[in-house]
């Protein structure tokens, strides 16, 4: 591994190299040389959070102000938890007042503030889990992260990813408090027709948002819901 660190306002910004190395795939190459890269990543070690995704959170939360204090947030696929951390901070979650539950298969480490559900949402069970672990009180606001493997397959890759979309959009529907908002990631091109109507039918307003941590490659984007009307049919 090379690199070499930018020397002052004036110097250049130059890039660390990762060398390939044997039994190494060239996309996990150039996967570690984008995160030694990438300043979101610096950034979140620095400041202590999970992963470089909480910043996603928190750029939608600056610009569309989803997150209050004293609100209710359940956060949906939150491994490793960096959302998690966003919305505890946000809404004033903490030891003795616990509003924000994190669901997600993957273990996840304990977060300040947060109740960490070790399950798989899809799970038939998982919606009364979250609920019951919010104290039995509706979210004000329900975020998804949610995401599957790829295979590399663009039409089976866009089925599976808007399954995971349209599930939490549903559970949203059926638990938000009317004001409430929804927030999930989907991938562009990927938010189909007939979940676009429903929302903008459920809600008073719906954004597609790609906020600045997005990596600009990515095709990945977010639907913001913003306003349930209460309406649960």
């Amino acid at each position: 591994m090379t690199g070499a660190r930018r020397r002052g306002p004036g110097a250049r910004n130059l890039r660390t190299k990762v060398k390939s190395a044997r039994g190494r795939k060239l996309s996990s190459t150039l996967w570690l040389e984008r995160q030694l890269n990438d300043p979101y990543v610096q950034r979140a070690k620095e400041e202590g959070y999970a992963s470089r995704a909480a910043y996603k959170l928190k750029e939608i939360d600056e610009r569309y102000r989803l997150l209050k204090p004293g609100d209710r947030v359940i956060d949906l696929g939150a491994a490793p938890g960096g959302w998690c951390q966003i919305a505890a901070a946000a809404v004033g979650s903490h030891h003795d007042d616990i509003r924000v539950v994190g669901i997600d298969p993957i273990e996840m480490g304990s977060l300040a503030g947060v109740t960490v559900l070790q399950k798989d949402f899809l799970d038939d069970d998982a919606p009364e889990a979250l609920i019951a672990a919010l104290g039995g009180h509706a979210p004000d606001v329900v975020l998804s992260d949610m995401a599957t493997s790829t295979t590399g397959h663009r039409r089976t890759d866009h089925l599976r990813t808007m399954h995971l979309v349209e599930v939490a959009a549903d559970f949203a529907v059926q638990v938000l408090k009317p004001g409430g908002h929804f927030l999930a990631k989907t991938f562009r091109g990927g938010t189909e027709a007939d979940l676009l109507a429903s929302l903008k039918r459920s809600f008073a307003a719906v954004h597609h948002v790609k906020p600045p941590a997005s990596r600009d490659r990515s095709v990945e984007l977010y639907i913001l819901a913003k306003g349930f009307r209460g309406d649960r049919t």
